[in-house]
């Protein structure tokens, strides 16, 4: 037990991870660190298993093991999971046109965006270009018909840019055409088994066990109209602001966002569900087969796409749906480590040589995704491995 490294903090360390609970509760004494959760299993079984702090901002609703909050970006780690679990079954290959399964997609001259493209924000449409509003986030098809009828912002061949939130709509529409299932539903079918807690699309029971998202500082909508700018400028506007919310500002706890599928930004999980959904990824869950073949999920892995993106204003590696591990954003020691930083921080990742999976979940939304509360966790795992 860690029961002396706070008050505020619960749960089990196995002998030699004390470190990572000394960084968990340094992260509220230290860091601002509102509510959290964080989960390992290494070969299968849980060596780190600690909650703590408030589920939300007033503290009177305590975190707890099941407590569910939304992880933002992380969710497009498990869809890209979704999507390779079908080329795996031959429905799909990598270099499919998407438009072959969905053809309203092939307006404007998207006939050849292929998945990978879309896997590796090469798709040329990190923005969809008809206004549309919040009510449009629960309208499965108001909005992919929309991004398919988008003209595309840039050739793959021209590079990458971030699909913030579109990545969600346009992969996500590709297994509903594939599967006849939506995302949340096609994502439980696989999770279930595996005891993932993870879900795009709330019912009633998981409502209740939702943290509320706290920003810090708060984000204000923008007070310029999106389409009344120009180029990069209004590509960039309209990818986080066309709906107002589709970056969760103004909605994120309320009912309405938390029961729809937005599978780039609104998924919502436990810690030891995105834990737990990563170590199925790399077959490390004892009693169940990989979720996706080994080699093709080294492939996923590997960078795909490597260049300056002019959404994230940096240079970035992209792989398939899933981030590589890289210099400026460090997964573990090894090389082969891949997985998903959502906004804020929250981050789900798999090590397939050390046969480990991470989850950290918080509500405290810091910006931008690597920060110094997960840096301190997965600094102080490695120590202790």
């Amino acid at each position: 037990m860690v029961a002396d490294v706070g008050a505020l903090v619960s749960g089990e360390c196995a002998p030699g991870f004390e470190a990572v609970g000394e960084a968990f509760a340094a992260n509220f004494a230290e860091r601002g660190e509102v509510g959290a959760a964080v989960h390992v299993l290494v070969g299968g079984q849980v060596v780190v298993d600690l909650v703590g702090g408030w589920a939300n901002e007033a503290g009177t609703r305590p975190w707890t093991a099941d407590t569910l909050v939304n992880v933002y970006s992380v969710g497009k780690g498990l869809l890209s999971v979704l999507v390779l679990q079908l080329v795996d079954a031959g429905l799909l290959s990598l270099d499919t046109p998407i438009s072959s399964v969905w053809p309203e997609f092939a307006a404007h001259g998207k006939e050849r965006v292929t998945v990978r493209d879309a896997l590796c924000h090469r798709a040329g449409v990190p923005a969809i270009r008809e206004p549309l509003t919040d009510a449009d986030l629960s309208d499965w098809e108001r909005m992919t018909s929309a991004l398919a009828a988008s003209e595309p912002w840039f050739a793959p061949a021209d590079g990458h840019a971030y699909h913030t939130n579109t990545f969600g709509h346009l992969l996500g529409e590709v297994v509903r055409r594939v599967t006849g299932q939506m995302p949340g539903e096609r994502l439980r079918e696989i999770a279930a088994p595996i005891g993932a807690d993870v879900w795009w699309g709330l019912s009633d029971a998981e409502l209740a066990r939702c943290a509320d998202v706290i920003w810090a500082p708060a984000r204000p909508l923008p007070g310029v109209d999106p389409h009344s700018l120009e180029g990069a400028a209004q590509m960039l506007a309209l990818g986080y602001f066309n709906p107002p919310g589709y970056s969760s500002q103004g909605v994120v706890n309320t009912e309405a966002w938390r029961r729809a599928q937005v599978p780039a930004t609104n998924g919502h999980g436990s810690a030891s569900g995105v834990a737990r959904f990563y170590a199925a990824v790399i077959g490390a869950l004892p009693g169940h087969a990989p979720l996706v073949s080994l080699g093709l999920m080294a492939e996923a892995a590997r960078v795909h796409s490597d260049g300056f993106c002019p959404v994230l204003g940096e240079e970035v590696q992209f792989g398939l749906g899933v981030t590589p591990t890289t210099a400026r954003r460090p997964l573990g020691t090894s090389p082969r480590s891949f997985g998903h930083f959502g906004t804020g921080g929250a981050l789900g990742f798999a090590d397939p040589d050390a046969g480990l999976a991470f989850g950290y979940v918080m509500n405290h939304v810091i910006p931008r995704w690597q920060s110094s509360r997960n840096r301190a966790l997965i600094d102080a795992l490695y120590s202790a491995l």
